[in-house]
């Protein structure tokens, strides 16, 4: 620190001094307050209004923040409506052309409908694998590769890998469903002895659970000629077991059937203390016994059917009891011409089938007819040989058109997590279906490569857009919806038609069944996906808004505290640099003071 002299005759120097030092730093401040229009440079030369600044830069840094992630996300959700939108197109386009095509009867259309389907299936996958910023919109929290596989390896596989896509799982099935046999009855059995006919279920628990069509009913418009006698049909039991200790996190996949006859997933995981409120778990027991018997006291009261894990710890479910659906037809009389005797068959999506048989005078041939024979045994034969060929041909219809939307299900339901591969058929010796194998990864393309653990897909991806909200915007591919859709587009790209009349009914069960998958009544619908992006939006564009009012606010805070008037400052500048002039004419005629010129 300096040391200023000091004697009685620089003491008005030393005033002086100082005055004009003030004065040009005032004069420096308000020429620096004038270029940049700022109060200060620094907050501490704020004063008392640093605090305030401070906070609302903070604030501001945030509403930056909180713009950005919505400027992203609006281009997100533009580019996954877009995608969303080609969806719902390509879905509706289809069960148009099949609605269409039903109508006609022999129609060519059909013979073009296989390969107008693989193109929209295309289209279908490629709006699926949408991305935005080098980030895939559809695979929820996965969002560093493609979600879905390609259209030609869903349809085809991947040979390469020895992996079967959705055209080989559907043509395994219906061979599953239809049986090796000849003629294909639909796994169920026909047998004559004199004037009896017995038709039953197969006496395979696993087989009858499963495959084929199941006896619902008969009845005849002339008992006393047409006998009938009935065995209504009982559900196996089903023995489960581990062939290893389950570890904590391991899925296992039970099917079960629900009351209309038809078949869904459910999934349970292994816990080593589950919560006493949790769903779809079991408890791990002391060992693999017990942890199979906890598993089936979560099924309880449930028909299961058959099950599915990794290796390890590889479920088990063995099915055995129950009682086989028969109907037994004895020719007590001479039926008259217009007796009919219709039987009733219920397939595994749930829906049925009726077969109709009418007697008719000998010679009549034709289908849904039996000739009255010249004895009961001989007209027993006729209706043995209508009856045959009746099964037949509704196996070669509803059943085929049932088993390709059921594999079809299958297929999509399939994930790449432990356990939950699509279901495959079992095989004996001879080739003939005998249930689903226990383990089938390894075998199917996994078509969707996304994340598949999130309860609530929206949920997977969340933007912060202020302070206190945020706005789901989360997507998957494997959503109800998209999952059905493109279920029913690659069934249409896997099965051929002709345009033969022949044709016309196997068509018609298709397009039927293929309704519910590209124009559901009940569930998640793609346009319900739509609606949801376009709330998003709203809720962020409204938020936006209310994000640029804050804005404005805060910054008209921060004028008021950092900001200065030009022309205040103007005019304290010219006051400064009068006083300085005035200052420095004052000091120079002092300096001209002398004891000769005051003498």
């Amino acid at each position: 620190m300096a040391i200023t002299p000091y004697a009685a005759g620089t003491y008005a120097n030393d005033i002086n001094t100082r005055r004009l030092v003030a004065l040009k730093g005032q004069l420096n401040d308000l020429s620096g307050q004038l270029a940049t229009g700022r109060v200060s440079e620094t907050y501490g030369g704020l004063g008392s209004g640093r605090g305030t600044s401070l906070n609302a830069h903070a604030q501001l840094s945030a509403l930056d923040g909180y713009d950005a992630a919505i400027d992203l996300g609006r281009i997100r959700i533009d580019l996954a409506s877009a995608g969303v939108g080609q969806a719902a197109t390509l879905a509706s386009d289809t069960w148009n052309q099949l609605s269409n095509t039903v109508a006609q009867v022999g129609g060519s259309a059909r013979l073009s409908l296989k390969s107008i389907a693989e193109g929209r299936l295309g289209g279908f996958v490629d709006a699926l694998n949408q991305s935005s910023a080098g980030q895939y919109l559809f695979g929820g929290r996965v969002t560093d590769i493609a979600p879905v596989e390609t259209a030609d390896k869903i349809l085809n596989g991947d040979p390469a890998a020895a992996l079967d896509g959705i055209g080989a799982v559907i043509a395994e099935r219906q061979a599953a469903d239809l049986g090796t046999g000849t003629p294909r009855t639909g796994r169920l059995s026909l047998t004559q002895a004199g004037a009896a006919l017995t038709l039953s279920e197969s006496a395979d628990p696993s087989v009858r659970a499963n495959f084929g069509f199941t006896i619902e009913g008969a009845v005849s418009s002339n008992p006393s000629a047409l006998g009938l006698a009935s065995v209504v049909g009982s559900a196996a039991t089903a023995s489960l077991a581990f062939a290893s200790q389950p570890r904590d996190g391991d899925i296992v996949r039970v099917t079960v059937q629900n009351a209309d006859g038809s078949q869904s997933f459910v999934g349970l995981m292994a816990r080593i203390s589950p919560a006493p409120e949790s769903r779809n778990t079991f408890a791990i027991g002391a060992d693999a016994a017990q942890s199979a018997a906890n598993l089936a006291a979560s099924l309880s009261g449930r028909t299961v059917v058959g099950a599915q894990s990794a290796a390890p710890p590889g479920v088990a479910a063995t099915l055995s009891g129950g009682t086989a659906a028969a109907a037994s037809i004895s020719v007590a009389a001479q039926p008259s011409p217009g007796d009919t005797l219709r039987i009733t068959l219920g397939l595994r999506d749930g829906t049925s089938t009726t077969i109709t048989l009418i007697a008719a005078a000998d010679g009549d041939t034709a289908a849904g007819r039996f000739a009255i024979g010249a004895t009961p045994e001989e007209t027993a034969s006729h209706l043995s040989a209508a009856l045959s060929a009746a099964l037949e041909d509704a196996a070669a219809n509803e059943l085929t058109a049932s088993s390709a939307t059921r594999a079809a299900s299958d297929f999509f339901a399939g994930s790449a997590s432990p356990g939950l591969a699509p279901r495959r058929v079992a095989l004996d010796a001879a080739g003939a279906a005998t249930g689903y194998v226990a383990d089938p990864s390894d075998r199917t393309v996994i078509w969707y490569r996304g994340d598949d653990a999130s309860a609530d897909p929206r949920q997977t991806l969340s933007l912060k857009v202020s302070s206190g909200e945020s706005v789901a915007v989360g997507l998957q591919a494997n959503e109800p919806a998209l999952r059905n859709a493109l279920a029913g587009i690659a069934v249409a790209a896997s099965v051929g038609f002709t345009d033969d009349k022949a044709d016309d009914a196997r068509f018609a069960a298709f397009a039927d069944r293929l309704k519910s998958f590209l124009q559901p009544d009940a569930g998640q619908t793609i346009e319900q996906i739509n609606t949801d992006l376009s709330l998003a939006s709203s809720r962020i564009q409204t938020q936006k808004s209310q994000n640029s009012a804050t804005r404005l606010v805060l910054q008209n805070s921060l004028d008021g505290i950092e900001s200065v008037s030009n022309e205040e400052v103007a005019a304290k500048l010219l006051t400064i640099q009068t006083q300085l002039q005035a200052s420095y004419q004052t000091t120079a005629t002092l300096a001209k003071l002398s004891l000769a010129n005051y003498l």
